[in-house]
């Protein structure tokens, strides 16, 4: 038991009343008893929910620490989505029970990810013509002509003109790229769900 007390930062309490405790000690508390066997996986319910922002960083890093030191698997739901990217490997959209996508961290960053998408008569040319003109490297090539640009985010004029100049045409430019909460809403098809 102090183990587990001392790894959730609460061995110094001595005979403090729990009604005394913060919201933050009560959260951490209720972690400890979830810790007394050694689970292998880890369910939490909101576990930040109605944490200050100090008791959110602490939690957050003794999720972590548990996680590395013990191998614990933990499985969080959660509404605070920015919050889950800061723990977060792998994430289990849910709708109504029902299971949207599961996607790793790694993907779904990728997925995320600030680019300018362009769409242009002809892809391939366009392409040339982003190397060795522009320098570009950090690009994709997409289906129906369109194209990822990672780079020149914030001069797309300079896209523009060098593939207008060099007879490309340029149907569309646009700042793309999403954080978790809109990629989300528009798994859910952006409805409102209370």
């Amino acid at each position: 038991m102090d183990q587990v007390l001392e790894q959730v930062d609460l061995s110094k309490t001595g005979k403090k009343p729990f009604k005394t405790f913060s919201l933050g000690m009560k959260q951490r508390l209720g972690l400890a008893l979830a810790l007394l066997n050694r689970p292998e996986l880890l369910l939490l319910d909101e576990p930040i929910n109605g944490l200050d922002p100090q008791g959110i960083v602490e939690f957050r890093n003794l999720l972590l620490e548990m996680n590395r030191s013990c191998g614990t698997t933990i499985l969080i739901s959660s509404h605070i989505l920015s919050e889950l990217s800061n723990l977060a490997t792998c994430y289990g959209f849910l709708d109504s029970g029902v299971m949207l996508e599961q996607i790793s961290a790694k993907a779904l960053t990728e997925k995320c990810r600030a680019c300018l998408q362009i769409t242009v008569n002809n892809a391939s040319q366009a392409a040339t013509v982003l190397e060795q003109q522009l320098g570009c490297r950090d690009y994709e090539v997409l289906p129906g002509n369109v194209l990822r640009l990672y780079d020149f985010l914030d001069r797309p004029q300079l896209v523009n003109a060098a593939l207008v100049n060099a007879g490309v045409d340029l149907m569309t430019c646009e700042s793309k790229g999403t954080n978790l909460e809109d990629y989300f809403l528009s798994l859910i098809g952006g409805g409102v769900h209370a």
